[in-house]
């Protein structure tokens, strides 16, 4: 019988996209077949109903789904009814996705006391629940995850094997007779009596901090709006500063303390409920993000986390309560002492939160996959100056992890495989396979052993789950870096090349890759620091990129770093070292004296006249700090980037300024940008937050304008020219917003990181697509199509 076959690509196994279509297709009464195949899933229909079929079948598709291609033609299609095929024997390996927050029918099932999942705390189905972090291998089946440990009931049996059932082929279902139980214990380990919700939520409220077993790792939560709690946690977890992420019921019960938009709002109710860095509101949690313009909140996005606030709520039946506003507000913060990697085991959690826990909620599913919490904003999508106004609903990321990994990027073409392993702060690796780029969960800064061996680990998972053999290897310049020994290391094991890649090279390559850029652009790579091809700690570049070929166009104006590394850390020597590489030395006795009293500045001042143990810099995260200290912000930082920070969020609380007229220079034909020429206004400046905004106003000013000049002179502007901005700088919102408004207005588009992190986080993506132009031997600008 003449029907239709259609081939549908995209994230489409694993996801219930089989018994979808087998729904779809007997509610229309077609007949025939569908089945997973090498690419996707096909299906094969019958019935004059089908064009319907083919209407509906992208609109419908479930929540997990993701679909970017249906081709059909016509088919011979023999089949009596609609049946779900098993695939051909080692024809398809069943990708694994990312974890995903709770769905509606799983929350209906939650709060109904005539369910028999009734206050399950592991209540799971096809379209929601744990995938990436609860797998050990391929194919994506039960055997293969750490539900392995518990088997199936027989009801659980029997929905599993219906394909009517949203439980079909649900790896991880399961119910209070045959999955996972939950336990609270106390601080020396000891079973702690009653419902160990009910309990954990009394301890909460007492002040009490807690470690709960999460998907991807454990938290530490205490009560939000307890300031001696959040002190408390800050001094046992050894976190001076750094801020917390805080769990709310929903958009209303966090209203008071952060402005949601429709865009983070839609962020915050997505299937991967990351941490959604918004607007601070007009009251503020002490000590919870000290100093900072914005909060990170996240909704509850398990069954386990729902509990508390349904055991809160006082346990009433059904979903309405889920509306109303709650007072009960978490900070939920990951479980990583130290700066160590996340913890995930049960004794493990024991053993090293001892010194910061009071309880432990745990369960017995074993976490194969340390996956942090994911970090966005809601990306800007209009051509607004006033970053207030200027947040859609696409994620900018800040820490890529749970509910995106392992999702692919897709690339522009086909290529080598390779494996990049990224650079030291903000570590995650990547593997470019085919027309997709999957990079992995943040790792974090490869300062401590345990860091490295979860590196090795992440290498390790991301190749299994892949089944890939690379290529090539790629890895940061810097000798010195953990990343780099291991990439030697596995390129001499392996037999393939090892290829080092500059640091802000890959920043905008990163870029190039998303957007699946296939000819030359020019690029600002905008950061801390970075070791440059020449020897240098680069961080404030203008460079051209042409496949693996990369030309350095221009850079800032050098700073020097009076002590080597200590003047990145303490912001009143890099104000001394611009002051006095401006000229202005004569001026900061007096400045000292009014700003950091306690500080000598004789012994910089030496240094910086016999050029003794202070190397130049280009980085622009140098000028931030000098333009912190200046302003009295602060002299010293207890974690990276928090001068910057604390300048962003100064900015925003005066309104717009202009950029200061003269307030920088293009130097050497338009080579070097230099900020001094500003430096005297914010010397003698006597209001921070008026200052934060000029500086602000007048960096974008001076970067949009020697960007617009390179861009001129190096492309044809009528072309559409674009320019890529890469780098942790490029995640301060201020700053991106006043350039895009420049840039756009002037014509120029501006490419940005939005499916991977613009700062370090993004950097095995960026060096990866490089490696494969390597490995081809070729430049778009040669003519070979893009990798």
């Amino acid at each position: 019988m003449t029907g239709r076959l259609f081939r549908i690509r995209g994230l489409v196994q694993g996801v219930g996209f089989r018994p979808y279509v087998w729904r779809l297709a007997s509610e229309l009464g077609l007949g025939g077949w569908v089945r997973n195949d090498g690419a996707g899933v096909i299906a094969a229909v019958h019935g004059k109903n089908w064009p319907i079929f083919k209407k509906r079948l992208p609109l419908e598709a479930p929540r997990l789904a993701r679909i970017d291609a249906i081709e059909d033609e016509p088919a011979e299609v023999a089949a009596q009814g609609f049946a779900i095929l098993e695939s051909a024997s080692g024809e398809v390996k069943t990708a694994i996705g990312p974890d995903a927050g709770i769905c509606p029918d799983c929350i209906a099932e939650l709060f109904d006391p005539a369910n028999r999942r009734w206050r399950y705390a592991f209540t799971t189905c096809t379209h929601c629940g744990p995938r990436y972090t609860v797998s050990r291998r391929i194919p994506y089946d039960r055997a293969s995850t750490s539900l392995a440990a518990f088997p199936l009931c027989p009801p659980c049996a029997a929905e599993y094997g219906e394909p009517a059932d949203r439980r079909f082929h649900a790896e991880t279902t399961c119910c209070p007779d045959c999955g996972p139980q939950l336990s609270l214990l106390d601080a020396a380990g000891q079973p702690l009596a009653g419902d160990p919700i009910a309990a954990t939520l009394d301890l909460l409220r007492a002040g009490r901090i807690v470690a709960i077993k999460g998907l991807g790792g454990f938290h530490l939560a205490c009560d939000a709006r307890n300031a001696e709690a959040v002190a408390e946690l800050r001094q046992r977890k050894q976190r001076e500063a750094k801020p917390f992420a805080v769990m709310g019921l929903n958009a209303a019960s966090l209203a008071e303390h952060a402005r949601i938009g429709e865009g983070e709002r839609a962020l915050l109710s997505s299937v991967a409920a990351p941490i959604v860095l918004c607007p601070k509101g007009e009251a503020e949690l002490a000590g919870v993000a000290p100093g900072l313009a914005w909060l990170g909140v996240m909704l509850p996005a398990t069954p386990l986390h729902l509990l508390l606030w349904h055991e809160a709520a006082g346990r009433p039946s059904g979903t309405a309560w889920l509306d109303e506003t709650s007072e009960l507000l978490l900070v939920m913060t990951s479980a990583n002492p130290h700066g160590e990697p996340l913890v995930i085991a049960n004794d493990e959690a024991r053993q090293r939160l001892a010194s910061i826990a009071d309880a432990y909620l745990l369960h017995d599913r074993a976490i194969v996959v340390r996956c942090d919490d994911s970090v966005v904003r809601a990306a800007a999508d209009e051509n607004r100056e006033n970053w207030k106004e200027n947040r859609g609903q696409t994620p900018a990321f800040q820490r890529r992890a749970r509910g995106y990994v392992p999702v692919p990027i897709a690339l522009a073409d086909d290529g080598p495989t390779v494996l990049a392993l990224g650079g030291y702060l903000k570590n995650t690796v990547c593997v470019v396979k085919g027309r997709e780029a999957f990079l992995s969960q943040h790792i974090g800064g490869l300062d401590n052993a345990s860091a490295i061996g979860f590196l090795e680990e992440t290498v390790a998972h991301l190749l299994a789950i892949l089944d890939v053999r690379p290529e090539a290897i790629a890895h940061d310049l810097h000798p010195d870096f953990p990343s780099t020994h291991l990439a030697l290391r596995l390129a001499e094991q392996l037999g393939v090349p090892a290829v080092a890649i500059g640091h802000h090279q890959a920043h905008i390559a990163a870029i190039c890759a998303e957007h699946q850029i296939n000819e030359p652009i020019i690029g600002l790579a905008l950061d801390g620091v970075g070791l440059g091809p020449d020897g240098g700690a680069w961080g404030g570049e203008l460079l051209r990129l042409d496949g693996n070929a990369c030309q350095r166009l221009g850079h800032l104006q050098p700073l020097a770093m009076p002590g080597g590394d200590r003047a990145a850390k303490e912001p009143w020597r890099m104000a001394i070292a611009a002051l006095h590489g401006a000229g202005l030395g004569h001026r900061v006795g007096g400045w000292i004296r009014q700003t950091f009293p306690e500080r000598d500045p004789g012994p910089l001042l030496t240094m910086l006249a016999r050029r003794l143990r202070c190397p130049p810099t280009t980085s622009l995260g140098r000028w931030f700090d000098a333009a912190a200290g200046l302003l009295g912000v602060r002299d010293a930082m207890f974690y990276e980037g928090q001068a910057a920070m604390e300048l962003e969020g100064l900015a925003t609380q005066h309104a717009p300024v202009g950029p200061l007229p003269g307030g920088y220079a293009l130097r050497e034909q338009g080579k070097v940008l230099d900020f001094s020429p500003l430096l005297p206004a914010l010397l003698d400046c006597r209001d921070p937050a008026y200052g934060a905004a000029l500086f602000h106003a007048t960096v974008a000013a001076g970067l949009a304008e020697w960007a617009m000049a390179a861009a001129g002179a190096a492309v044809d502007r009528k072309k559409g020219q674009k320019l890529a901005i890469g780098g942790g700088c490029a995640m301060n919102a201020v700053l991106m917003a006043a350039l895009r408004h420049h840039l756009e207005t002037a014509g120029l588009g501006l490419l940005e990181a939005r499916q991977a992190p613009a700062n370090d986080g993004g950097l095995a993506l960026g060096q990866a697509w490089v490696a494969r132009w390597a490995a081809l031997g070729a430049s778009p600008s040669a003519g070979r199509g893009a990798p």
